[in-house]
């Protein structure tokens, strides 16, 4: 037998040996891509959630009012129910939100460095839209009423009275420098069954801003109303109708699905009531979304208008109801 040989039984213990060490090298690596033992699959990564300022400053007064129409193209429809219910009070801490801040007439400049409320519970992200929704669904000749850019205590509180008189529910979509001094108006909405939504913070033209701003603007809108309800928004709007795909994908990261009209009343240039009330009453059908204002100027004559024409609408057989998600 030469020296490099070996005898014939040694060999097989060897080739036993490392037939062995490459199973268990196998089985390894197969752990590392599956995760830990008893867990299957490897949690995904928790959103962060860093501690936000509230908003600074003001935003200088401006001249150019919404009521932009949205697109025209026209989106999915939106199912009709009654407003979710508010959940357990979570969010991102208060901070200084408390700080003296005097809102502009209208608001056109971004004003906030936030971030984003934390998601409560594991709710599912709505998906990134790319125009919208216009219309509602539902039975019969429901429609959506809405009112953006307060609360403004001056005229809120009628427009509330009113809709609690006739036991119908509508659409707020609030500005947050607005909704950080009225926190009690934003309960008193939640409490009659209304739904709040994100109008941004400052009203800005939301496609000329950056991303990040886009975020700050709706992040410090939806943790002031989720410090305020308990619950953050699931509805938001674009100052102006003025949407882009960046709101789109970031309205859906903070759990909100969008929302435009049909009728836009045009109350924010001061029409008079009776022409308010038959815009109203002239576009009224189906699924029909009717844009008002309760904010940014004087809104006396919506509120007149809203006590002439709904009792109409009731009395015509429309079902005034909000949106369900």
């Amino acid at each position: 037998m030469k020296k490099d040989q070996m005898p014939t039984g040694r060999r097989m213990v060897l080739r036993i040996a490392a037939a062995l060490g490459a199973t268990t090298t196998v089985g390894l690596f197969g752990l590392g891509r599956e995760g830990a033992p008893g867990t299957g699959t490897t949690a995904a990564p928790a959103r962060p959630s860093p501690p936000g300022t509230s908003p600074p400053g003001t935003s200088p007064p401006g001249t150019s009012p919404p009521g932009t129409s949205p697109p025209g193209t026209r989106a999915p429809t939106a199912p009709t129910a009654p407003a979710p219910a508010g959940g357990p009070a979570v969010g991102p801490a208060a901070g200084s939100a408390n700080r003296p801040m005097a809102p502009s007439p209208y608001r056109l400049q971004p004003m906030t460095s936030h971030t984003p409320p934390r998601l409560q519970g594991a709710r599912a992200l709505p998906p990134v839209r790319q125009r919208p929704f216009l219309r509602v669904a539902g039975a019969g000749n429901t429609m959506v009423l809405t009112f953006d850019d307060g609360p403004d205590p001056r005229y809120t509180p009628a427009i509330l009275g009113t809709l609690r008189r006739y036991g119908v529910r509508a659409m707020f979509f609030v500005c947050g420098e607005m909704a950080v001094h009225h926190p009690d108006l934003l309960r008193e909405m939640a409490d009659d069954g209304h739904v709040v939504g994100n109008h941004s913070w400052s009203h800005p033209l939301i496609p000329k801003l950056k991303p990040s701003r886009i975020r700050h603007e709706l992040g410090a809108t939806s943790e002031v109303i989720e410090r305020s309800l308990g619950s953050a928004p699931l509805w938001y709007r674009a100052p102006y109708g003025a949407w882009n795909r960046h709101s789109f994908e970031i309205g859906a990261e903070l759990g909100m699905e969008p929302l435009a009209w049909t009728v836009d009343t045009l109350d924010w240039k001061e029409p008079g009531t009776a022409t308010i009330v038959g815009r109203v009453l002239d576009g009224a059908a189906p699924g029909v979304i009717v844009l008002s204002h309760d904010a940014g100027g004087d809104r006396s004559q919506s509120v007149r208008a809203l006590r002439t024409y709904l009792p109409r609408l009731i009395d015509e057989g429309y079902h005034l109801t909000v949106p369900r998600r």
